[in-house]
C-alpha cells in the first residue's frame, strides 16, 4: 500500500498534488511520502507479532538525512554498510546504540569510527574482518560486540545481482563455518559475541527462500545461545515491492483482485511464515528492511522535452536520464511512468520512454503505451523511492536532482538541486597546465 493516487486528473501523494511540486522545484525531482514510510515501518513490526523485535532500516535504499530522522523518530536503528551512511545517521540526529555495521569491506578508520560513535554491533562477513576489528578495538580499549553474517548457501530466486545468500556470492561466512568461527572469535580479547546474522538477497518475491534460509540460521541460533549466550538473531531484508501496476497497488480492492498465487510477499505474510520458525529461539529478532520501507514511497518527476516520431518508433524524450534512475539500465528494471495530469481524451501512444544521456543504454522503457504526451508536461516514475536517488551519478555532468518529502498536505525540499559551482567546487586547474 502507498499513498500515490489520482485526485480528479492530477496525480497526488498523500493530499499534494504532484504537479505543484514540479512546477516549483522543477525536475527531475525525487518525491516521498512519509505516510507510507511510517505504515511498512508499523506493517514490519506488526507482521511478526509478539516477537521481540527491531528494525535496522538499510540506508543504502535511501540515505536523505530527512528519510533516515523520520525512521529514527518512528523508533528504527539502522543497517549501515559504510561510514558515509554512520555519518548520515549522526548527520540525522540519530544514535548508533540500535544500529549495526554490515559489509565486506569495512576499512580500520570505518571501524574505528564506528566503536567510536556507539555502534550496536558488526555484522562481520570473514575472519580477517574479525582480526581487524580485534585490533581497532584494543587500539581504543574496547570490546567490540560482533555477530557473523552467514551464507546460508540458498537461492533467492531473484535478479543474479541481488542474490548474496549463495555459496559463490561474496558475503558472509559459510554456513558449515561458522561453529568453527565464533569458536574463534570467543578467543579473542577484544571481542563480544552479540548475535547471528544473514540476508540472502533484495526484491524478493517468494516466501520459500525466507523459510528455508531461517530455518537454518534458526538451527544454528540455538546451538550458538547454548554455546556463546548470544542476544539476537537477525534476518536481513529483501521483502520485494510492486513495480508492475505500482500506482494500482496503492488501492485494496487491487489487492484483493489478484490471484492468491501471484500476490506479492507482505509483512503479514512474512511474519505468518518466519514467527513460529523464530520465536522457540527466545532471542531478540532484528529486520533489516530498506527497499520495502522506502520503495514504494517514493516517485522521480520528470518533464517531456520531446516526443519524437522514427522510422516505425515513438521516442518519449524525458529531462531525467540514466543518471537519476540507474535501475532500468543497470537492472533491466520494470517501472510504470504515468502522466501528472491524466487526460481520458488523449489517444495512448506505444512509445520507448527515454532519457536524454548519449547512450543507448539511457532506455527506461521500450514499446510503452503511454497517454500522449507533448513538451513541458510531466510524468513520474512509479517505485523509486529505493535505490534511485542513491545510486544517481553525474554522468553527462549533469547536476544531482532535488528530493522533497511530503507530509499530508505540506511538502518541503529536503535536498536542493545540486548546481554547476557545487558540482566543480572541489576541481583544480594545476599551475603546469596555466
Amino acid at each position: 500500500m502507498h499513498h500515490f493516487s489520482y485526485t480528479g486528473s492530477n496525480l497526488h501523494c498523500e493530499s499534494v498534488d504532484l504537479a505543484a511540486v514540479a512546477q516549483l522545484y522543477g525536475t527531475p525531482t525525487y518525491v516521498y511520502s512519509a505516510a507510507t514510510m511510517a505504515d511498512n515501518y508499523n506493517r514490519i513490526i506488526n507482521g511478526l507479532g509478539d516477537l521481540d523485535v527491531h528494525v535496522c532500516y538499510a540506508v543504502k535504499a535511501n540515505s536523505s538525512i530527512a528519510v533516515l530522522r523520520h525512521f529514527a523518530n518512528l523508533g528504527a536503528g539502522f543497517d549501515l554498510v559504510s561510514g558515509g551512511e554512520l555519518r548520515r545517521v549522526l548527520a540525522a540526529g540519530a544514535g548508533l546504540t540500535h544500529s549495526v555495521f554490515a559489509g565486506v569491506g569495512k576499512s580500520e578508520a570505518e571501524i574505528r569510527l564506528a566503536l567510536e560513535s556507539g555502534i550496536r554491533a558488526f555484522h562481520v562477513e570473514s575472519e580477517p574482518e574479525l582480526i581487524r576489528i580485534n585490533h581497532v578495538a584494543g587500539k581504543l580499549g574496547v570490546k567490540a560486540a560482533i555477530s557473523f553474517r552467514i551464507n546460508p548457501d540458498v537461492d533467492a530466486l531473484t535478479h543474479a545481482k541481488t542474490n548474496t545468500g549463495k555459496a559463490d556470492n561474496k558475503f558472509g561466512i559459510p554456513i558449515a563455518q561458522a561453529a568453527a568461527a565464533y569458536a574463534a572469535a570467543a578467543e579473542y580479547p577484544n571481542i563480544a559475541i552479540r548475535g547471528v546474522q544473514m540476508h540472502i538477497g533484495s526484491q524478493l518475491t517468494s516466501i520459500a527462500p525466507f523459510v528455508e534460509a531461517t530455518e537454518k540460521l534458526a538451527a544454528l541460533a540455538e546451538e550458538l545461545k547454548a554455546r556463546h549466550d548470544i542476544e539476537y538473531i537477525s534476518v536481513g531484508g529483501g521483502i520485494g515491492i510492486v513495480y508492475q501496476d505500482a500506482l494500482e497497488s496503492g488501492a485494496s480492492k487491487w489487492w484483493d483482485d489478484q490471484p492468491e498465487a501471484t500476490r506479492p510477499i507482505t509483512p503479514e505474510s512474512y511474519g505468518a511464515a518466519l514467527a513460529p520458525i523464530l520465536k522457540p529461539l527466545g532471542l531478540k529478532v532484528l529486520v533489516e528492511p530498506g527497499r520495502f520501507m522506502v520503495g514504494n514511497a517514493g516517485v522521480l518527476l520528470a518533464q517531456v522535452e520531446y516526443l519524437k516520431r522514427g522510422q516505425g518508433k515513438n521516442f518519449l524524450i524525458l529531462d531525467a536520464g540514466m543518471n537519476d534512475l540507474m535501475r532500468p539500465a543497470m537492472y533491466d528494471s520494470y517501472h510504470q511512468v504515468v502522466p501528472l495530469r491524466r487526460n481520458t481524451s488523449r489517444p495512448a501512444i506505444t512509445a520507448d520512454i527515454v532519457g536524454p544521456i548519449c547512450e543507448t543504454g539511457d532506455c527506461f522503457a521500450k514499446d510503452r503505451d503511454i497517454q500522449q504526451l507533448g513538451e513541458g508536461e510531466h510524468v513520474a516514475f512509479m517505485s523509486a523511492g529505493a535505490y534511485g536517488y542513491t545510486m544517481a551519478s553525474r554522468y553527462n555532468s549533469r547536476c544531482m536532482p532535488a528530493e522533497v518529502l511530503v507530509h499530508g498536505a505540506t511538502f518541503d525540499l529536503i535536498n536542493a538541486r545540486e548546481t554547476f559551482d557545487n558540482m566543480i567546487a572541489g576541481e583544480n586547474i594545476p599551475a603546469f597546465l596555466k
